[in-house]
């Protein structure tokens, strides 16, 4: 049996991250009592699972599109899941050093997997239809933390405790790892001469020289930083209305879809999202009244993630893009973005040990740096109108 429809495709692309997400994010919820169980108290041993988490993101955006130049898209996507699976693990660690490789190794899978999405959108779908899936997988995330957030409770009692939830989401990664491999996928030579392409000759050295990697990098790290600041430092300041951006990121993606369908530009949404999200940050971070804190949350969730189909578009939409141009730039995109972010992340955090516990210049620094987006935006280039102009002359 060989998969061959492409909306079955996404399916289990798209299902595969949101169940990475469950997984991540409910082992997350239940670190507390993961800690507890293996008698680890120490606020250290905490952070140090986060920091090899964060490690794992920028090493694992890093390598991606070098392991799927190696072994192909397909099974470089496969050992992607693989490595989620390992979660497994997670609820039955035996020790903290089982429960620190559990954590590392799904994290890497993660960070494969959001890079391996758009070289499998290039090979699977036409370029007028790009702009919609990637909005879809954009929200996988979203839905995953979402469902955690608001079923976790749910789930448990449904499956007895929270070590089964944790386990059932890994089986049914493991069965989506397993049934991605009747996906079949076209060599890039023969991919390349259907469609007219030029051979997949773009190396890392090249993307390494692009700049147009650089300054995509660049303009999302910003906002990166913001969203998970977000839920590392703000809820310590008191400020607890996250949730809220989860919600109205899933609105705000809907929307970026139907957007990005209507309007054959990309940069006016990016643009002025980005604008927005600056306000909103200052907002967020020091106004002192809660519905107001509210809805600038709100506002952060729906303008963070609007935009997000449209900057997800761009390489896409350059000319002669290949699978392994593609995987290099999104392989550059989120290591640059990760790597940015966790620097921030160190500075916002000793900001606020130097003020002895007060967060504002902390908050200012990430209200000035969630400003990326937008100055980004004066400088990545307009693909919209002219693939637009491209399809109708074709």
């Amino acid at each position: 049996m060989k998969i061959t429809n492409k909306y079955l495709v996404e399916a289990i692309v798209f299902f595969s991250y949101v169940l990475f997400a469950m997984a991540w994010v409910g082992g997350t919820a239940s670190m507390q009592s993961i800690m507890l169980s293996l008698d680890v108290h120490s606020l250290a041993s905490a952070s140090f699972i986060s920091g090899a988490v964060t490690l794992a993101k920028i090493v694992g955006t890093f390598v991606a599109a070098w392991i799927a130049i190696k072994l192909g898209i397909k099974y470089a996507f496969f050992i992607s899941s693989l490595f989620i699976t390992i979660g497994l693990l997670t609820p039955y660690a035996a020790n903290y050093e089982l429960l620190l490789l559990s954590r590392f190794l799904m994290g890497l899978g993660g960070a494969f997997m959001v890079v391996y999405f758009n070289p499998i959108v290039l090979r699977f779908f036409k370029t007028e239809e790009r702009a919609t899936i990637n909005g879809i997988n954009a929200v996988a995330f979203n839905i995953g933390t979402a469902i955690i957030l608001w079923q976790m409770e749910s789930i448990n009692q449904l499956t007895g405790s929270w070590r089964n939830s944790l386990a059932l989401f890994s089986i049914i990664s493991l069965a989506l790892a397993l049934l991605w491999l009747f996906v079949k996928i076209e060599q890039p030579e023969k991919l390349a001469q259907s469609q007219n392409q030029i051979a997949e000759n773009y190396s890392y050295r090249q993307g390494l020289k692009d700049a147009f990697n650089w300054l995509y990098g660049l303009a999302y790290s910003g906002i990166l930083a913001f969203y998970i600041c977000l839920f590392t430092f703000y809820p310590k300041a008191g400020i607890v209305q996250s949730k809220w951006v989860i919600g109205f990121g899933i609105v705000g993606t809907i929307f970026g879809i139907i957007y990005s369908k209507k309007v054959p530009f990309r940069l006016p949404v990016i643009r002025w999202s980005g604008l927005v999200v600056v306000i909103s940050t200052a907002i967020f971070s020091f106004s002192e009244l809660y519905w107001l804190q509210t809805f600038a949350a709100m506002a952060l969730g729906f303008f963070i993630f609007l935009p997000v189909t449209a900057l997800v578009s761009i390489p896409h939409e350059l000319p002669k893009m290949t699978a392994a141009r593609i995987t290099i730039i999104f392989s550059m995109f989120y290591s640059i973005s990760y790597l940015i972010s966790t620097l921030i992340l160190w500075f916002f955090g000793r900001l606020v040990d130097i003020n002895q516990g007060d967060f504002t210049w902390s908050f200012v620094l990430i209200t000035a740096l969630s400003s990326t987006l937008f100055i980004g935006s004066y400088f990545l280039p307009e693909t919209g109108r002219t693939n637009k102009l491209k399809l109708e002359g074709n």
